[in-house]
């Protein structure tokens, strides 16, 4: 999924609020960051697909805007 900020500063700030998300999810995105836009993927590695961890991080990220 896309984020997109007003600018830097607040996909920064996203950002930040998503590190510490996955931190208590024990759960990592890829994702990427560029000027104001931050785009995220969320896959279980080591399952080879998408998992409940996945849903439930996303949940928890979409939680931060919404």
């Amino acid at each position: 999924k896309e984020f997109v900020f007003p600018d830097f500063r607040e996909a920064w700030s996203f950002m930040s609020q998503v590190a510490e998300l996955a931190e208590q999810h024990h759960h990592h995105p890829d994702w990427s960051n560029s000027y104001n836009r931050v785009r995220i993927e969320l896959t279980t590695h080591d399952r080879g697909g998408i998992t409940d961890k996945d849903y439930e991080l996303s949940k928890a990220i979409d939680g931060i805007l919404y």
